[in-house]
This record gives structure tokens, C-alpha cells and sequence, in this order.
């Protein structure tokens, strides 16, 4: 019976996906999405979106890097991110569209800007989708060693893609149950973490002196920890996704705010206080880049159950990423087009209202990903780490920039906005610092100089796309 139920569920989404494709192309491209997204759903996202692969596997190079003191890292740079995030809530509860900060740059920066941050940030997630594909890979190999890496991939993306094709409320819903599953194991994670620390259940028992029993808490000095910022900030894409959300949510005046509200309790919990609990568990100098450092440690600590239901959780909170980067991709065409910064056929809604050519080139292009996991399985997770933080670093800078502008003008009519952000402009300023700071680092760092340097030539390429754009 329950074979039967999935078989029929899984020939419903197809019938559905296929007449979405047909009915595409005749829905009138000035037709609004949905508000389809729940209070209840945006929380989740907001949630999942600050805890994914960044944090279950990309945290292993920042291990590497601070040792103990990567705790640290996560709250310098989970402050900064939290002030970026309010000066793009104060724009999207004051002005709920989607294409979020594409729009917002266009409307108080200029042409050229719109263009630069839509584009950036669809190529941003482009590379995040490829690095969530290749998570995925990593962690299917922790049970299936045998299994090809790219199967599971190319799995993965087939069944997301059909996901974001029916409604932006099954998108919705899918999501929230995904991060709940992440977050329920996070939550459980630090208790039963803490609990090992605290009595003697662990084979060697030593509290929290791992902490500093390893050359201390800065084992690497300073340095090491300021350079660990770089992939921390990596960990912390995907936050702004908040705004995206904006123009498909429910009452976004009340929403958005409490959503980004919790944002840096959600760092300190949810970073800060993990990284504590490893580092407390376990050696930072045994953990390596095999597997998620949560599965390795509860391995390492005798745990092996725990570490089967840990690399289910991050596997799901891999796929979880992905599926968001699908749907603010599409988003993303979508605005771009809906401001002529893109082709039209992007602003073509299905019958569902949902921008399913934006899904499908978005999703497509990510098979790239599955070809690369054939060649060069487990090879390509750090270089796509690096392009996605020069990426986000741009897509951030453009976000700071825009919000200054948008406060200049807001300024000059006398309007004063619903969720004003903190600390203006002082924060701005010491954000753009900041920001460029991590370009400074990833140049000290091998894999990722590649990433600083092409930074121009696609600044280049997208200044020309402009250009042919206009003509």
C-alpha cells in the first residue's frame, strides 16, 4: 500500500510538471506570483537558511584553520551578516517585491547596479547549488562508498527540480519540514553533546579542556583565526534569502521582522554553541575533510548511531540549500525580467504561478556539477567554496551600498520606514570594511585566490552583458 501511495504521488508531480511546461508559455508574463509562503514557513526558512552545508561540512576548513577559536569566528562574522540583514529587511518590509535587492539597487542606484547585483546573485546561487550537490555526494558516499558520486547527485537534483515546479506552497512546506529536521538535530546534537561532556559516558571524559589542552584556543594565533573568517562567511550565505521571500509572503510587514529578529540568536545557538560542543567533544586536530566534523566526532566518541542520524540530518540540510537555491534563482530571473534586465521568457508564470522557466534553466545548469563529480569525485567542494564567497561577498557589498542610497533617499522625502536598521550609516561603513577584509584573506589563501582574481574579469563580463542588454 505504501508503495503504492508513493508511486501515484510520484506520477502526480510529474503530470503536474508537465503541465506546467505546457501552460507556460500562454500565461500573460504581467501576472503576480502568489503569496504563498506562511508565517510558519518563513520562520523555517529562515531558519534553514542559516544552517546548512556551510556549517555541517564546510566547517571542517574552518576547524582546520582556528582550532577551538572557530567559535569566534562564527560570532564576528554573525554579526556582520546580522547587520547586513536588517538594512535588506528595512527595504523589503518597506517595499515587499520580488527580486529583492536587484530591484531595490536598480530603483536607487541605478541601471547598471540592478543588473550587477540580479546577475551576481543568480550566479552566486548557481555555484551554491553545485557545492549543496556535491555535499549531497559526499554524504550518500558515507554510507554507499561504492556507490558513484554523481548518481546521487544527479538524484537529488531531479527530485528538488520537481519539487519547486508544482507551487511556491509545496516549496514552502517541503522546506519547512527539512529544516526542521536540521534544527531538531542541532538542538538535540548540543544537549546530548553536552550531556557527554559533563559526565563520564565518552571513553576518554576531560569537560571542556579540549578547548585549550591542543595548543590552546588559538592554536594557529590570531591569524589562523581571522583567516577562518573567510569560509565562516561562506556558512552564512543564504541568510539574505529573507528578502527574497518578500514579495511571495503573507502580511511581510509583521513576517519579515520577526523572521530576521532571530537571526543572531539562531548564530549564537546554532554556530557558536555547536562549535563550542565539538571542540569540547573531541580534538580539532583529528578532524578531517572526509565527512561532516559532526558525524566524525560522534563517531570518534563511540557513538556511531548518533553519527548514522547525524549524516541523515546533514544530507538534509544539503538538499534543504539546494532546494532554496533553486527557488531564489528562479526568483531572481524573475525580477531581473519583470525590470527588463533579463529576457521576458523568464517572467512567464505556469498556472501555478510559479516562474517555472526561471526553475528549469536554473536547475539545468547545475547538472554541470554532476559531470564534474564523474571526473573529479570528491575533489571540487573547496573551489566551489571559494567562488561562492567572492560571489556573496560582491552580492553583500551591493546590498550595504544599495541601502545607503535607499536611506539618502528616504532621507530626502521625509519618509520614515517601518523596520529601520541598525546603527546607519556607521554600520554600513564598517560592513564594506569589513567585506573587503575577507577578499584581503581569501588572497592569503591557495584555493581561493583563483576566486579574487577572476572578481574583475566577471565584472567585465557582466558590465558587457549590460551593454548588449540595453541594445
Amino acid at each position: 500500500m505504501l508503495y503504492n501511495i508513493e508511486k501515484n504521488f510520484f506520477w502526480e508531480v510529474i503530470k503536474i510538471s508537465v503541465s506546467e511546461l505546457n501552460s507556460s508559455s500562454a500565461m500573460n508574463e504581467t501576472e503576480k506570483m502568489n503569496r504563498g509562503l506562511k508565517n510558519r514557513h518563513l520562520q523555517m526558512i529562515a531558519l534553514g537558511t542559516a544552517v546548512g552545508t556551510g556549517l555541517f561540512y564546510g566547517s571542517a576548513s574552518t576547524i582546520s584553520l582556528a582550532g577551538p577559536a572557530t567559535a569566534l569566528s562564527y560570532l564576528i562574522g554573525g554579526i556582520i551578516i546580522f547587520l547586513i540583514v536588517r538594512m535588506l529587511g528595512e527595504m523589503s518590509v518597506d517595499e515587499p517585491v520580488s527580486g529583492s535587492f536587484s530591484y531595490y539597487a536598480t530603483k536607487y542606484w541605478g541601471q547598471f547596479p540592478g543588473f550587477l547585483a540580479g546577475w551576481n546573485y543568480w550566479f552566486l546561487y548557481i555555484f551554491v547549488s553545485m557545492a549543496e550537490l556535491s555535499a549531497v555526494s559526499i554524504y550518500v558516499s558515507y554510507w554507499f562508498p561504492d556507490l558513484p558520486q554523481w548518481i546521487s547527485a544527479l538524484i537529488c537534483l531531479v527530485v528538488i527540480t520537481l519539487i519547486n515546479l508544482i507551487t511556491v506552497s509545496i516549496y514552502g512546506e517541503v522546506e519547512f519540514w527539512m529544516a526542521l529536521i536540521k534544527i531538531s538535530a542541532i538542538i538535540f546534537m548540543i544537549i546530548l553533546g553536552a550531556y557527554m561532556i559533563f559526565t563520564d559516558v565518552r571513553p576518554f571524559p576531560e569537560n571542556f579542556s579540549n578547548l585549550w589542552a591542543n595548543g590552546g584556543f588559538f592554536p594557529n594565533g590570531i591569524w589562523g583565526m581571522m583567516i577562518s573568517i573567510v569560509p565562516v562567511m561562506f556558512s552564512f550565505g543564504g541568510i539574505e534569502l529573507i528578502g527574497i521571500t518578500a514579495g511571495e509572503a503573507e502580511n511581510p510587514d509583521k513576517t519579515i521582522p520577526r523572521a530576521i529578529h532571530q537571526v543572531i540568536y539562531r548564530i549564537l545557538i546554532f554556530y557558536v554553541g555547536t562549535m563550542l560542543i565539538l571542540m569540547s567533544l573531541w580534538s580539532w586536530k583529528d578532524v578531517g575533510m572526509e565527512a561532516s566534523p559532526f558525524v566524525q566526532i560522534f563517531d570518534n566518541v563511540g557513538i556511531p548511531a548518533a553519527a548514522n542520524i547525524l549524516n541523515f540530518v546533514v544530507l538534509t540540510a544539503a538538499a534543504s540549500v539546494y532546494n532554496s537555491a533553486i527557488y531564489s534563482n528562479s526568483r531572481m530571473l524573475y525580477g531581473l525580467a519583470e525590470s527588463k534586465n533579463a529576457p521576458k521568457f523568464f517572467a512567464k508564470l505556469s498556472k501555478r504561478k510559479v516562474p517555472v522557466n526561471g526553475i528549469l534553466i536554473s536547475s539545468g545548469i547545475t547538472l554541470l556539477v554532476v559531470a564534474l563529480n564523474f571526473f573529479f569525485p570528491g575533489q571540487i567542494f573547496m573551489y566551489l567554496m571559494s567562488i561562492v564567497t567572492g560571489a556573496i561577498v560582491l552580492s553583500w557589498a551591493l546590498i550595504v551600498i544599495t541601502h545607503i542610497k535607499f536611506k539618502k533617499h528616504c532621507q530626502s522625502i521625509g519618509h520614515v520606514t517601518k523596520f529601520p536598521s541598525l546603527f546607519y550609516p556607521f554600520a554600513n561603513y564598517i560592513c564594506l570594511i569589513f567585506l573587503a577584509g575577507i577578499l584581503i584573506l581569501m588572497t592569503t589563501i591557495d584555493e581561493m585566490r583563483l576566486a579574487v582574481m577572476i572578481i574583475p574579469l566577471w565584472l567585465c563580463a557582466i558590465y558587457v552583458g549590460y551593454i548588449y542588454s540595453k541594445r
